[in-house]
C-alpha cells in the first residue's frame, strides 16, 4: 500500500487544500493529512480544532485520515510509512517557498516531494488571506469548507459579511 503524507498548518483549511487532499488521494491509496504547528506563524485556530475541522472536510474521501503532527515532519512521514509527501503550488513563490523543505525531508528521509498544481481557480486561496478578509468583515464562506467560516469568524469575534452565511 502507497501512503503520502500531505502537511500544513492548515490554519484554516480552504478549499485550495481540500483540492489538493483530493486528487493525492486518486494517486495513492492512502493519504494522511498531517496537521502541523509552524514555528514561524502565530496560529489562530487551536491544533486540536484545526483537526477537528480537517476530519469534517475530508470525511468523504475515501483512504483519507488526519492526524496531528507533534514534532519534525521528517519523524512524521517515518511514523506513517509514507513513500512521499504532497504538496501543492499556487505558484512560482510556493515552489520557491517549498523545495528547501522539500530537499531538507529527501535528506532527513529519503522520501520525494511530490508537488502538484493547484486548480486555477482556486489559486488565489490562501489561509493568510482568509483570515485577512475576515477579520475586516469579508466574506469566506465561498474560500473554505462549510463550518469553517463560523469557527474562523467566531475565533476573530467577527460577523458574517451581507449578514448570512452558509456555514
Amino acid at each position: 500500500m502507497s501512503t503520502a503524507v500531505c502537511p500544513g498548518s492548515f490554519d484554516p483549511i480552504t478549499l485550495g487544500h481540500i483540492d489538493i487532499v483530493r486528487r493525492a488521494a486518486s494517486l495513492f491509496d492512502e493519504v494522511v493529512v498531517g496537521v502541523a504547528r509552524n514555528s514561524s506563524k502565530a496560529a489562530l485556530l487551536g491544533v486540536d480544532v484545526r483537526v477537528e475541522l480537517a476530519r469534517a472536510a475530508l470525511a468523504d474521501v475515501p483512504g483519507v485520515r488526519v492526524e496531528q503532527v507533534t514534532g519534525l515532519l521528517a519523524e512524521f512521514v517515518r511514523s506513517v510509512g509514507a513513500v512521499a509527501i504532497v504538496k501543492g503550488l499556487r505558484g512560482g513563490a510556493d515552489f520557491d517557498a517549498e523545495l528547501p523543505m522539500a530537499l531538507m525531508n529527501r535528506r532527513l528521509t529519503g522520501v520525494e516531494t511530490v508537488f502538484l498544481a493547484g486548480d486555477q481557480a482556486l489559486a488565489h486561496i490562501a489561509s493568510s488571506l482568509v483570515k485577512d478578509v475576515a477579520r475586516f468583515g469579508g466574506d469566506i464562506d465561498d474560500l473554505v469548507p462549510p463550518g469553517v467560516g463560523r469557527v474562523v469568524r467566531d475565533a476573530l469575534g467577527a460577523s458574517p459579511a451581507g449578514g448570512g452565511s452558509r456555514a
